[in-house]
């Protein structure tokens, strides 16, 4: 970061458990999960039949009939959370257009508008073009430039899972050497037919909402949404009075190259990431609080998180809570870094360790602290946020109040 404080000063999110912060706020403190029916798409053929959908969704809501055919559904819930964001900051005041940017994590961008196209033809019908401009995943990152007039750079990153906590590092990177100002971060990714599909197909998505490090996890349950948050180095953040809700301290990104879909099984590079992670921040693992996981629910990747939480912590592994959204949220893919990034520092700011719910027994090879009889009080100043995604990308955050 080269020695620059870089402060998080606009918060926004939308997403199945909250359709903004507050609302946000108030699940994540009560455990209130969002994972339930799915009805955008017919669900019957698989034995994974639930998600956390946004529910109750109309763009007309946010958008004139004319935007709203031109946006994705991924597309849109970007521009309704960096819009929240930067509504929150003032940023979009104080800065030149130019040198404001977006640092994207994409996913499957605008799949479940291309496949209601792609289901129109196939009946003979004439599919509507617009449903296929959101297909590129750089799209949202455009849609949100366009939408509140930022001229700075744009970067769409995918690395599947991890695509969104890499973009706020690497937006973090942005400002540090001095080619922003100010960047919107974060992630928007939606449900589609493909991705549950895949998912069933690879036989890891649960029946039940997923639960995380418990005894008879099956795997994960998909969910959709966006989170954004304004970054800006802190001196100038002060000076232009602006609320500051943490600070982005360091992060680290690595690929394992060991499976397409499993995780190294010793847990010796997602500890490396960690490590490396702390290191770029310049602060010791005895000033993490605690941890909030990957912790999709899959019985290995839970148990490899426990190993890595264990090879970086050491002895002291027992007492740093390794928390799991996802059984909150649901995986929100490419928003899920940033999903779970924004849950670490509301949760940093209101004072509470998360809860991981759906709670099913104890496992002996999960054997750590995961928070599964609720929130607690915290005065944790600082804490990680990892994304382990396929094909071995893997991010952790350093983010401290």
């Amino acid at each position: 970061m080269n020695g620059k404080k870089i402060a998080i000063t606009g918060l926004g999110i939308f997403c199945a458990a909250g359709k903004d912060v507050a609302s946000f706020t108030v699940a994540l403190k009560g455990g209130h999960g969002a994972i339930g029916p799915v009805d955008l798409f017919d669900v019957t053929p698989f034995p994974g039949r639930i998600a956390a959908q946004v529910r109750d969704y109309t763009p007309l809501d946010f958008f004139d009939r004319k935007s709203a055919a031109k946006l994705s559904r991924t597309d849109q819930f970007g521009v309704i959370a960096a819009g929240e964001a930067l509504a929150d900051s003032g940023a979009g005041a104080h800065y030149s257009p130019y040198d404001i940017g977006v640092s994207m994590g994409a996913g499957a961008a605008g799949m479940f508008q291309a496949e209601r196209w792609l289901k129109d033809t196939l009946a003979g019908k004439k599919g509507h073009p617009s449903d296929l401009r959101g297909l590129l995943p750089d799209r949202t990152t455009t849609a949100i430039a366009a939408r509140f007039n930022l001229g700075g750079y744009q970067g769409s990153i995918t690395t599947a899972c991890s695509s969104s906590a890499t973009a706020i590092g690497w937006g973090a990177d942005l400002i540090a050497t001095g080619r922003l100002k100010s960047a919107v971060c974060g992630g928007s990714d939606s449900l589609s037919l493909l991705t549950f599909a895949g998912f069933n197909a690879l036989k890891v998505v649960d029946s039940l909402p997923c639960s995380p490090f418990s005894l008879g996890r099956q795997g994960i349950s998909l969910g959709e949404g966006a989170a954004f948050m304004v970054l800006e180095e802190e001196g100038e953040a002060r000076r232009r009075g602006a609320r500051i809700y943490g600070y982005v301290r360091g992060y680290s990104v690595a690929g394992e190259a060991y499976h397409m879909t499993a995780p190294e099984p010793s847990g010796a590079e997602a500890g490396r990431v960690m490590a490396d992670a702390l290191k770029a921040a310049g602060v010791s693992s005895g000033e993490v609080g605690w941890v909030n996981a990957h912790g999709t629910g899959t019985p290995l990747n839970d148990v490899v998180e426990t190993k890595a939480m264990k090879l970086l912590f050491g002895d002291r592994a027992k007492g740093v809570p390794l928390v799991s959204t996802k059984a909150l949220t649901g995986h929100c893919l490419g928003a899920a870094g940033a999903i779970e990034a924004m849950a670490t520092v509301i949760a940093l700011n209101e004072g509470i360790i998360p809860q991981t719910l759906n709670y099913r027994g104890a496992d002996p090879e999960c054997d750590l602290e995961y928070r599964h009889a609720g929130p607690v009080r915290s005065d944790a100043r600082m804490a990680l946020s990892n994304s382990f995604a396929f094909g071995g990308n893997i991010t952790s955050l350093v983010l401290a109040k």
